[in-house]
């Protein structure tokens, strides 16, 4: 029988786009509430690999990745999707903010870790190579670490694959090693 042991902190990170960009920063300032301050923020890229978001939320997509400061426990990926789900939905007049146009998202929000050998992503969406974490939320790993660089698996969103992302991911990776070694 194996010794079960707590798993290592991972760095929490989150891919948000939309086409309207003062929501980026809105999005960030409620995020940063929930999960700490952010010590990434990528620059803006498009978000152009795929059709599939359009109907909901139009042309032009931007994308931002985030990282926070603060290593969570992967056991909490479940949690801050469905955290991060709320943010996505129409907030309360009494809050002030309306992102929902039409009954349509005006953000998405998809919350994931870096670990030193993969990147997670959740998802509500369910298929074969996902697995069930609870509350209608599934974990899929999207990346693993290998070579010096993450590297991307046969059902990795196009994307994800590509360089400028797999930059961004290895500064991530980079950023949550000499967290760990410094603590």
């Amino acid at each position: 029988m194996g010794k079960i042991k707590e798993p290592l902190p991972v760095k929490l990170i989150a891919s948000m786009f939309t086409a309207r960009r003062e929501l980026l920063e809105e999005a960030k300032v409620r995020l940063s509430q929930e999960f700490g301050p952010l010590d990434y923020e990528s620059e803006l890229l498009p978000f152009d690999h795929t059709s599939y978001y359009a109907a909901e939320f139009g042309e032009n997509l931007r994308r931002q990745f985030v990282a926070f400061e603060e290593l969570v426990h992967p056991g909490k990926l479940a949690e801050i999707k469905l955290q991060t789900n709320a943010l996505e939905l129409v907030l309360s007049g009494a809050k002030g903010m309306e992102w929902a146009v039409e009954g349509k998202r005006q953000i998405n929000i998809d919350p994931g870790y870096v670990s030193h050998s993969r990147l997670v992503l959740a998802t509500t969406k369910d298929h074969a190579h996902r697995i069930y974490l609870g509350q209608g939320i599934y974990a899929e790993v999207t990346l693993y670490f290998g070579d010096g660089t993450f590297r991307a698996w046969p059902w990795t969103y196009p994307d994800y694959a590509s360089p400028p992302l797999i930059a961004i991911f290895n500064h991530i990776r980079a950023l949550y090693v000499k967290q760990l070694r410094e603590t």
